[in-house]
């Protein structure tokens, strides 16, 4: 009786816990790489977007997964051009990253994580356990949408058509 009470206790927690509208100060401190080699954190990112949607897709060239979402994500970029697509890379190979971003000719701009998905600060303030993962900003750069690991994830959607 005891293990049925905690584990409805557990799920009442869990469901009530709500999905960061701010990315932490750590995250926004977190290191990337652009395809110049060039060092810059996630808040500047954000910065050089400020007052548009972004998409941020986290990805990698070997996730199965992720290549297969690709035409999706086009299909988003079609209907909603004046979003911002910010992919972010968990690749280790940087040459088998910039591959995968000519082949797939995948538009938008492109950093790298240079810590991969197991670690940083970004990755683990999304709590990364799975790729492909999508997160949406709002124009004020508050977190829209915090969660969605399909590009074909109806909640994109209504987070790309939400105004603020």
């Amino acid at each position: 009786m005891k293990k049925i009470i905690l584990l409805l206790f557990i799920t009442l927690i869990s469901c009530g816990a709500e999905d960061p509208k701010e990315f932490s100060e750590k995250a926004l401190q977190d290191m990337l790489i652009d395809l110049d080699n060039t060092k810059l954190t996630f808040r500047e990112v954000l910065y050089h977007n400020k007052g548009k949607k972004i998409l941020i897709d986290v990805w990698a060239s070997w996730c199965k997964d992720c290549i297969v979402g690709i035409p999706d994500s086009k299909k988003l970029q079609k209907e909603f051009p004046e979003v911002v697509y910010v992919f972010l890379s968990v690749d280790f190979s940087k040459p088998s990253w910039k591959r995968a971003i000519e082949k797939y000719n995948l538009e938008g701009e492109h950093y790298n994580l240079p810590k991969g998905m197991n670690s940083g600060d970004f990755v683990d303030f999304i709590n990364l356990s799975w790729i492909p993962r999508y997160i949406v900003v709002d124009e004020k750069g508050r977190i829209q949408l915090f969660k969605a690991t399909k590009a074909s994830d109806q909640s994109i959607v209504k987070a790309l058509k939400t105004k603020i």
